[in-house]
């Protein structure tokens, strides 16, 4: 009898220790997956881009975490708005037959950005002002969805040139919406340019898809892959419906704009 009860426990006693330690291992293979599986780096790099940015008086220079734009805001296309006796100036020849010139004429600025090249949400989001928010990449500044203040685009639309661009009072061109020579020139999912809070701005189409208003957050950006950013990036895109560019405001914060 005790020779039986030899018999029965030395196997119980091997089951419970195999089983002790395949649990031993199985919580080491956990922890590596465990450490595997943390979510990915978030933070964002938009050194990579910079080299896109070419135009009439446009140039940029890094330092440290930042990168300093310096723009005469010189648009590298046609426009009635241009002086006549400049080479670019041609008669407006667009599609809005509601057209009408404002008392504009383009001139030469001097406006520095600078901006993050580290962008990151802000926790606490700042409106955008009247004026520039942020550059495009041929060196043409974009201005929000408004007018003036509170003011809708409903009028002032029906001056803007061929390429959907004008100059204010002091000769100050720039977009509120899309940019048609550069979606014509380098695609309508193309990169367009930055914001002063360093997310980059992209065209009306995202993997051969129209974007609109409901494909986007309060601020008028996703977070998804770009062409350039493969691994992802929150950004903005241009749409054919108000507020066009920005929503509610910056989603990350904002540099330094002087002009």
């Amino acid at each position: 009898m005790k020779n039986l009860k030899k018999i029965l426990i030395l196997p119980l006693l091997a089951i419970i220790i195999l089983i002790a330690c395949s649990n031993g291992d199985d919580s080491v293979v956990m922890a590596e997956e465990d450490e595997n599986t943390q979510p990915a780096d978030t933070d964002y790099d938009i050194s990579s881009i910079l080299s896109k940015f070419e135009g009439t008086g446009l140039s940029y220079a890094i330092s440290g975490s930042t990168v300093r734009f310096t723009t005469q805001d010189l648009p590298n296309h046609t426009s009635p708005y241009w002086p006549t006796n400049n080479p670019l100036y041609e008669a407006y020849n667009g599609t809005n037959s509601n057209w009408n010139i404002n008392p504009n004429t383009i001139s030469e600025q001097n406006i520095v950005f600078t901006i993050s090249l580290n962008p990151a949400e802000a926790s606490n989001k700042q409106a955008t002002g009247l004026g520039p928010i942020g550059i495009s990449r041929n060196g043409v500044v974009f201005f929000n969805q408004y007018a003036g203040p509170d003011q809708p685009l409903t009028n002032e639309i029906d001056s803007f040139d061929q390429w959907l661009g004008h100059p204010q009072r002091t000769g100050q061109y720039h977009y509120h919406i899309e940019p048609t020579y550069l979606t014509q020139q380098f695609g309508e999912d193309a990169f367009l340019g930055l914001l002063a809070d360093g997310f980059p701005v992209y065209g009306p189409l995202e993997n051969g898809e129209t974007i609109t208003n409901d494909d986007l957050d309060d601020y008028h950006g996703h977070t998804s892959a770009t062409a350039d950013f493969p691994d992802g990036i929150y950004h903005y895109h241009i749409t054919s419906q108000d507020p066009y560019l920005n929503g509610s405001g910056y989603f990350g914060t904002p540099g330094n704009i002087s002009n």
